[in-house]
């Protein structure tokens, strides 16, 4: 990703525009901090396509791991379950 500055933008705007292509955007700073990010239209792209390529998305694994067949962690008699629960609402 290219970076220019808000006054390079100003004086050649043309050879900025020219830099923006479908593969790589140009961010704008503005007094060393990124202000702004130019790219192309992409009429095609929807919003999922869009996001991928912004990194704010990932596609769900075409092979996800399998779901456990017994879930596991402790076993709890009813006594024990009675006495958790009245801890959780304070009844000592």
């Amino acid at each position: 990703m290219r970076t220019v500055s808000k006054r390079e933008l100003n004086q050649n705007t043309a050879g900025v525009l020219d830099a923006v292509t479908d593969a790589e955007d140009v961010v704008v700073t503005e007094r060393g901090r990124p202000r702004w990010r130019l790219s192309t239209t992409r009429e095609s792209a929807d919003t999922l396509q869009r996001f991928e390529r912004d990194g704010r998305y990932t596609p769900p694994s075409s092979a996800p791991a399998p779901w456990p067949q017994q879930p596991g962690g402790p076993e709890y008699t009813e006594e024990e379950v009675d006495e958790l629960l009245a801890d959780l609402r304070g009844e000592h």
